[in-house]
């Protein structure tokens, strides 16, 4: 695969499809615009985020540490307090992850009419 001018090896497309698939979920991207603002619990995160399962905001926060985007710190108490913050490559992230949601407010009403003209040609 070539990137730009670059010839991008097949694996390193594998490892960039798999890091990009993790981040680009829609839980990883809001769990990480909230940890921009401050270090969150992990019950803090699931009251803001109400629609998340409790097994997809684990699996989640697990896959964000292990790719190095968030940290997290336990304090063994009775329950253990887990919270859970953004490391130096986090916050790089939020650079594009800006541009693109930038861009997304920009052409919302395009997308909006584009999905719109779509369902009235794809109606049953």
């Amino acid at each position: 695969m070539r990137l730009g001018n670059v010839d991008v090896p097949r694996d390193t497309c594998q490892l960039v499809g798999n890091i990009l698939g993790h981040l680009g979920d829609k839980w990883s991207v809001l769990i990480i615009v909230l940890l921009r603002e401050r270090p969150m619990r992990y019950s803090e995160l699931e009251r803001q985020i109400e629609t998340v399962s409790k097994k997809m905001l684990t699996t989640t926060l697990r896959h964000l540490e292990r790719d190095g985007f968030i940290s997290r710190a336990v304090t063994p108490t009775i329950p253990p307090r887990v919270d859970y913050q953004l490391s130096e490559l986090g916050r790089e992230v939020m650079e594009p992850l800006d541009v693109l949601a930038r861009w997304a407010l920009r052409n919302s009403d395009r997308i909006v009419e584009a999905r719109s003209r779509y369902d009235s040609d794809h109606e049953p």
